[in-house]
């Protein structure tokens, strides 16, 4: 194919991925309160089941360096947190208390330090440093109970 063609069909492409990538797009539909509390209660069963694997790899005698996905994985739902749980995003089935939302500050600051905990202990993790990770991992415990304490009611069976 001559060179010019080629450069034609590639001037074209690059127009046309332009103008489409620039079409108004759909706005994204915001999810339900329901839809918020069902996924941020999986979420938080995710985080559970890391929480439970670590402390059974701990008791084994692990190599902690095989932990640094799931320590790695708290880190990142500390993180995305509080972005599930906007204004109004309260049911029923919800164990989230008011003051999640009346103490917005408090409540983001509590997940700021769960991430920041889990990420030291992802570092230790990575590091292989097996005593630094078992009193990380504790320290990370004492985060998540203090949060739940203050902004999580008592679960419903």
């Amino acid at each position: 194919m001559p060179m010019r063609v080629l450069f034609a069909l590639s001037a074209a492409a690059l127009v046309l991925g332009i103008a489409t990538n620039s079409m108004a797009r759909p706005a994204e539909a915001t999810p339900s309160a329901d839809a918020l509390v069902a996924a941020r209660q999986a979420a938080f069963r995710l985080n559970l089941a890391s929480f439970l694997a670590i402390k059974a790899a701990i008791a084994r005698g692990d190599d902690v360096k095989t932990l640094a996905l799931p320590s790695g994985a708290i880190a990142g739902w500390g993180r995305a947190l509080p972005g599930l749980f906007p204004a109004g995003s309260t049911t029923p089935k919800s164990e989230a208390l008011p003051i999640v939302w009346s103490d917005r500050a408090g409540f983001e600051a509590a997940a700021a330090t769960m991430a920041t905990e889990a990420a030291k202990l992802n570092a230790l993790a990575k590091a292989g440093d097996s005593a630094g990770f078992a009193a990380q991992y504790a320290v990370l415990g004492g985060t998540c109970a203090a949060c739940h304490t203050k902004y999580k009611a008592e679960e419903k069976h």
